[in-house]
């Protein structure tokens, strides 16, 4: 039972389940570029395999490292008071361990994946950890944490490909104004804290209402790289079709924002984020399907 105990408290540390709701993203760009790379059936689910270990060795590390540098001030905010280590139900050394053994499993995996993504993974993990560190000196920290997320489609395809190319870019960019947007409403549950500590948010720097609009504009910018994302990879009706819905989206996301004010935000604030990718990778398969089909099936029958 203890053992169960101490899982869980790793897992909320990390927020595991939101990791498997940042999935689609990145299965979003694995699966545009494996329909046109010459990759082999065989090879398609080790690299699947190889990019998720990527993405959630990363992902725990980036937020171990973050609970783990912010854990005094969280000790002293309200809202956080009851994280795993200002409580000790994590240790500090425990922490660290988690972080390292993490990082070293996301260095590895990457290796493991091709030459370019292991030597991507060093700057990536590093912007990873800088981003815990932005906002006691930058209002851009929701932009830095953007980007440092938003990189997530363009490894998928470095994973699948070991090129560079537009669409992945494009969905890249797309992602990291979308998370930027997301950070700046998620800011608002902090506004007073932070400007107490003195610590940098567009928030606290600029003002709850200048806040909205800017992460409003943020999702504009968003909707248009989707939109673009779309318009390279040729996609047809059904991913357009739930970009539309991917709006819809977005905009009951500030209206739930905007109706708790400064208050906690209600857990279907955070469950949009997750209907979002998910709806979009729907979309692309939904689009893709024949020609996924015909794929899989022509590399299963050379084999």
């Amino acid at each position: 039972m203890k053992l169960w105990q101490t899982v869980l408290a790793y897992g909320r540390m990390i927020k595991f389940s939101h990791t498997l709701f940042a999935l689609p993203f990145a299965g979003i760009s694995f699966l545009l570029a494996y329909l046109q790379s010459p990759l082999e059936t065989k090879d398609l689910f080790r690299l699947a395999i190889l990019s998720s270990v990527c993405m959630f060795s990363a992902r725990s590390a980036a937020m171990g490292f973050n609970r783990y540098v912010d854990a005094e001030m969280d000790g002293q905010n309200p809202r956080t008071e009851d994280r795993e280590i200002p409580t000790g139900q994590i240790s500090r050394i425990a922490a660290l361990l988690f972080i390292s053994v993490s990082g070293f499993v996301f260095v590895f995996a990457s290796y493991l994946v091709n030459h370019l993504a292991f030597l991507l993974s060093f700057p990536a993990l590093a912007l990873l950890f800088i981003y815990s560190l932005t906002k006691r000196f930058t209002l851009l920290c929701h932009l830095i944490l953007g980007l440092a997320i938003g990189l997530a489609p363009l490894g998928a395809w470095i994973a699948v490909t070991e090129t560079l190319s537009l669409i992945p870019i494009l969905f890249s960019l797309a992602l990291i104004f979308h998370i930027a947007a997301f950070d700046i409403l998620y800011a608002l549950q902090d506004v007073d804290f932070d400007v107490d500590m003195g610590l940098h948010s567009i928030p606290s720097k600029l003002g709850e209402r200048n806040a909205r609009y800017l992460a409003f504009f943020m999702h504009f910018i968003s909707f248009l790289f989707f939109y673009f994302a779309g318009e390279a990879a040729m996609l047809g009706l059904g991913y357009f079709f739930v970009l539309a819905l991917v709006l819809g989206l977005i905009a009951y996301e500030h209206k739930l924002s905007w109706n708790m004010g400064k208050s906690v935000l209600p857990p279907q604030f955070f469950q949009i984020n997750s209907w979002v990718s998910l709806v979009l990778f729907i979309g692309i398969i939904i689009d893709k399907w024949s020609e996924l089909v015909l794929k899989l099936s022509e590399g299963i029958s050379l084999h």
